[in-house]
């Protein structure tokens, strides 16, 4: 068995005093200038900034802000504590993430490998800025590949009669340390009770089609109606099958001299790319999440 070795081109080693602040508050003015100030004040030095309002007059405000703070590991609990009273003066919802502490990564798969592989590859290749610390499926068709990498990989069967308990295993094997977890064309659908656990941090791919096409056989369905377009969607997962915030989305034109598997192989290509940079975004906490819709600084 080859051993695949990942190198590290990531950018989170190149700067170990960087930080990324996300913001989410209700618009008014001296927002900019009392988050600037106060990194100024701490020493910090903004690289990156970038600011979305949905309506000047009484609307919503984002804010993603990437600066560099020496000594950042020694001062980022101080610098956090402090920044509380700045974030009550104007009611904001606010992180602030360590660029060198990569995020770990669960990935759940079923059958189908474009999605995972393509994952993979990216992490293998120091595209995608994170930590892959497992691999669970309801299937072992991709063990032997996923371990190939080095990565542990959890076969847990999935039925009607057993859900609750695979769910629970599930939870058990991800421990309390993952980030987020990807589904990587995961077959099962996920229960309220386990996306409690993970708000806003499980993202799902499928098929645009939806919902004109629902069901089984999707492709099918398009190419017996002669469609054009197809695409995929990356999203959260919330209670509402396939309805969370939409992350990213893509699309390819098709013809009728496509034939059914000519869709299929269309659709993985867009599906794997698609749901790369829909985590590839929120590794870089470029996402900030308002109802259900999604705030995206790509």
């Amino acid at each position: 068995m080859v051993l695949h070795v990942k190198r590290d081109h990531s950018s989170s080693g190149q700067y170990p005093d960087r930080a990324r602040m996300l913001i989410s508050c209700p618009d008014g003015p001296g927002i900019v200038a009392a988050v600037s100030h106060f990194l100024y004040q701490h020493g910090a030095n903004i690289v990156q900034s970038d600011q979305y309002t949905m309506d000047p007059d009484g609307g919503m405000f984002f804010m993603r802000v990437e600066f560099d703070l020496p000594k950042l590991d020694e001062r980022i609990d101080e610098v956090r504590s402090i920044f509380g009273g700045v974030a009550e003066r104007f009611q904001m919802n606010w992180q602030i993430f360590n660029v060198s502490h990569k995020k770990r990564l669960a990935i759940f798969v079923s059958k189908e490998d474009h999605c995972l592989v393509e994952l993979l590859w990216q992490w293998q290749a120091g595209d995608l800025d994170a930590d892959i610390a497992l691999v669970v499926s309801n299937h072992t068709d991709m063990q032997a590949y996923v371990e190939s990498f080095g990565i542990p990989f959890y076969h847990i069967p999935v039925t009607p009669d057993t859900k609750v308990e695979a769910e629970q295993r599930q939870l058990e094997v991800i421990g309390d340390d993952i980030d987020v977890i990807i589904l990587a064309r995961y077959m099962q659908i996920i229960s309220p009770a386990f996306i409690e656990h993970y708000r806003h941090r499980i993202i799902n791919i499928h098929h645009s089609f939806l919902p004109a096409f629902v069901g089984g056989k999707p492709y099918a369905q398009a190419y017996q109606r002669g469609v054009k377009i197809i695409g995929a969607t990356a999203h959260y997962v919330t209670e509402e099958l396939d309805g969370g915030p939409i992350i990213e989305q893509d699309v390819q034109r098709v013809s009728h001299s496509d034939d059914v598997n000519e869709l299929k192989r269309i659709g993985r290509t867009i599906e794997r790319v698609v749901l790369a940079r829909a985590v590839k975004w929120h590794i870089e906490d470029r996402i900030l999440v308002h109802h259900n819709k999604t705030v995206v600084f790509n």
